[in-house]
């Protein structure tokens, strides 16, 4: 082999490896973070990474025979002659090791004969199209032991060795299956463990890019981009946690929301063409005593479709309609598209096309394609000037009252056809084309949509989106999607809600019950028992399908479902301290065992049971007609939610899991705030709290801030200290005081008894 690796140029934390056909350059941007860059002739501005993230990091690059040694204090990067990378924890433990063999695409046992035939008949043929001449991949050696999670929203199980996926957000609307290759979000985070050390790899292109996990070959995985810069991030850590911290410092962090959207949600394509249908929902909500915070407008509520825009036919006034829905304590959410109807007498059109806002075919016209409101065009998010548009069109359903807003249809979506790629989308103030900026396109509109909410409402948006790039967590929570009333989507629930968690996307739910084709009561009611967690609680169907709203169904479903969602308002409080701790871990609320427990091989491939945090396990009954369910425990011990049974960890047990009961398990020596039983989240702070203690002892640190704003980044907030000892004595202290309005009353709940406190000359004193 020649000898291609000249020497490397050091400039801070950049090092430039010069090499006899161009250059690699390696940044060292943590002890745990190296960027590995190869420019090919694109723009390097990242859309998930926000700022400079470079924070001052003693390294050593040395030079060897064959090779280049970069070493931080938590990882070890050598660098070949041939360009290939291996990577090392501080411990000499393989993490990344480049492959060096041939690949060997799989054998499909077909000659060019039989691929004819297959593909004149409309079939596709896996390995049969032409690579675009700036397709490059990047291959990665496999280990037998090696186990694969992230990539966001993707389908099959939770853990994605001898799985293969495209990125490239696609709206499909078949029913999503374990091979679909393609859904709604391009995540490219993986996380690996290999022989129990993690990883991550953050592939940073926009591109159509493909990732085979195993699929091709045990020998090897690989990443495949059509075109773009090579760039990708190489993450270290002592734990898959550290791993997804480092990975989220990288790419940012769910902020707070606000405390009522974790609340229940209601929506149904159909119930927003008219104030009077939405107004029947509301009543019957409170009329079968069934809490709720919001109910979401699908595109019926706007006038022929158009986007900022409210029909006047059948409402009297949207914003006295949005006040009255508010006495009742229900706010309003309301969907918006990117697609915008091409009428001349509209007045975002026509202000639209004057600005140059819409993206444009190459020679030079305004491009037009169908979706809901007819012919429409698409505004080109990636310019600043169009994003700052959009959010100032925002304002008018801000100053209606919308509480937040939905965006949909954003891969983008068309209904002729898929819009061809040499569309001109602008990168920034760069003329560009779909095929870079069709993975952002989503990503772009939600941060849009996120700056008017806040500039506008001065609130902490709420913002939903279908499509998402890596990063948009910091703007939108996300849905799965399209979902179908499939018993193999209520499974698919759990892995990937977890999957996106692992990803960065920690608001995260599904379309509770399917939104397409139609429940039944015993998928239904064991899609709300499953989703308890869920950070995003939302009951969504699709205009033409049956009703599945509870009271639908009558007995027992309504009493089940009634059940859940008085208890989902139980857990309000803890999942809102889980959302503070994810600000500053970027863990996400509900997540898979192997996350808290990557040493135990039992839950590389757990895909039915999920954690909310480090001390809640849910084993949802995902199979119809069950009624009994194996359950596994990690170590330690275990007390069942519903007896108070212990049990000890390591180890499989058969539980009842009759309709209407989710088993649920708190890990022993727990404590957990305990929240009111209410209709909806109040706007005024709690006076009271009480806290459960699930075992002998415990401690715990509870969260409280206004719910609403973002004071609390500056310190308006309080933390709470509960201890309870071996002993059974209990402690309360107020640990931080920024907010103003404290609890008056504490309780602390334990197995036999009930303390109560009272504050005092700033003090929490037993009763």
């Amino acid at each position: 082999m020649a000898n291609k690796l000249k020497n490397f140029i050091q400039d801070g934390q950049k090092v430039t490896l010069n090499y006899e056909d161009g250059e690699l350059e390696l940044r060292v941007l943590t002890p745990e973070i190296v960027r590995v860059f190869e420019n090919r002739g694109n723009a390097s501005n990242s859309y998930a990474i926000a700022g400079d993230k470079e924070i001052k990091t003693n390294f050593r690059i040395e030079e060897k025979d064959d090779h280049a040694e970069l070493s931080t204090e938590k990882l070890f990067v050598k660098i070949y002659d041939d360009k290939k990378i291996d990577v090392y924890d501080e411990k000499d433990h393989p993490l990344i090791i480049d492959y060096r063999g041939e690949r060997t695409p799989i054998d499909r046992q077909m000659d060019e004969e039989h691929k004819k035939s297959a593909e004149s008949e409309g079939h596709e043929v896996a390995g049969s199209k032409k690579e675009d001449k700036n397709y490059y991949e990047i291959v990665k050696k496999l280990a037998s032991d090696e186990q694969f999670y992230g990539l966001g929203d993707k389908t099959g199980f939770l853990n994605k060795r001898h799985y293969a996926y495209n990125n490239w957000n696609t709206d499909d609307p078949a029913p999503q299956v374990e091979s679909f290759p393609s859904l709604y979000k391009s995540v490219p985070i993986l996380l690996g463990l290999k022989d129990g050390h993690p990883y991550g790899i953050f592939f940073d292109n926009t591109y159509r890019n493909h990732i085979d996990l195993g699929k091709e070959s045990n020998d090897y995985y690989y990443y495949s981009a059509v075109d773009g810069n090579i760039d990708y991030y190489i993450i270290g850590g002592d734990s898959l946690k550290e791993i997804i911290t480092n990975y989220t410092y990288l790419t940012g962090r769910v902020p707070m929301p606000q405390k009522w959207t974790l609340g229940y949600q209601q929506s149904r394509w159909g119930y927003s063409v008219s104030q009077k249908q939405v107004e029947k929902i509301a009543e019957n909500l409170r009329k079968y005593d069934l809490p709720c915070d919001v109910l979401h407008l699908d595109i019926d509520y706007m006038r022929g479709y158009r986007v900022f825009t409210w029909r006047k036919d059948t409402y009297e006034s949207p914003d006295k309609f949005i006040k009255k829905m508010r006495k009742l304590g229900f706010r309003i959410i309301t969907i918006i598209d990117p697609g915008v109807k091409k009428d001349d007498d509209y007045k975002i059109y026509k202000e639209g096309l004057e600005k140059g806002y819409f993206v444009k075919a190459p020679d030079g016209t305004v491009y037009v394609n169908e979706v809901w409101p007819g012919d429409a065009v698409f505004p080109d998010f990636g310019r600043k000037e169009v994003r700052k548009w959009w959010a100032r069109n925002c304002k008018y359903l801000v100053d209606l009252g919308v509480s937040g807003i939905w965006d949909d249809m954003n891969e983008p979506a068309s209904f002729r056809g898929e819009i061809p790629q040499d569309i001109v989308f602008h990168n920034e103030e760069q003329a560009s084309t779909h095929k870079k900026m069709h993975n952002v396109y989503g990503h772009n509109m939600a941060k849009a949509t996120y700056e008017g909410l806040k500039k506008y409402s001065g609130k902490r948006p709420f913002v939903i989106t279908r499509a998402a790039y890596a990063g948009t967590q910091k703007f939108s929570t996300v849905w799965t999607g399209d979902n179908q009333s499939l018993w193999t989507h209520v499974q698919m629930m759990i892995p990937q809600l977890c999957n996106l968690g692992m990803s960065g996307f920690s608001f995260a739910g599904t379309d509770i019950g399917g939104f397409g084709a139609d429940t039944t009561p015993e998928l239904l009611t064991r899609w709300i028992e499953g989703a308890l967690f869920s950070p995003l609680y939302r009951n969504h169907a699709a205009l033409g399908t049956r009703s599945q709203e509870p009271w639908v169904f009558g007995e027992p479903t309504l009493s089940i479902y009634r059940k859940y969602l008085k208890l989902r308002y139980r857990f309000i409080p803890y999942l809102y301290d889980e959302f503070y701790r994810e600000t500053r871990t970027g863990l996400p609320i509900m997540r898979p065992l192997v996350l808290n427990y990557e040493n135990d091989p039992q839950v590389y491939n757990l895909n039915d049971e999920y954690m909310v945090g480090e001390d809640i396990l849910a084993a949802p009954v995902v199979q119809e007609g069950q009624t009994k369910r194996a359950v596994y425990l990690p170590k330690g011990k275990w007390i069942d939610f519903w007896n108070g049974v212990e049990y000890s960890g390591k180890t499989t047990i058969l539980v009842d899991a009759p309709i209407g009961k989710l088993p649920l398990f708190i890990k022993k020596n727990t404590i957990l705030p305990w929240g009111k039983e209410v209709s909806h989240i109040s706007d005024e702070p709690d006076e009271s709290m009480t806290f459960r203690v699930f075992g002998k002892k415990g401690k715990y640190i509870h969260y409280q801030d206004n719910g609403t704003d973002f004071k609390y980044q500056k310190g308006e907030y309080n933390l709470y200290k509960v201890k309870v000892s071996k002993d059974g004595s209990v402690k309360v202290k107020l640990e931080k005081h920024g907010f103003g309005p404290v609890y008056r009353r504490i309780t602390v709940q334990l197995p036999n008894k009930k303390v109560e406190f009272k504050y005092k000359n700033g003090e929490y004193v037993r009763k």
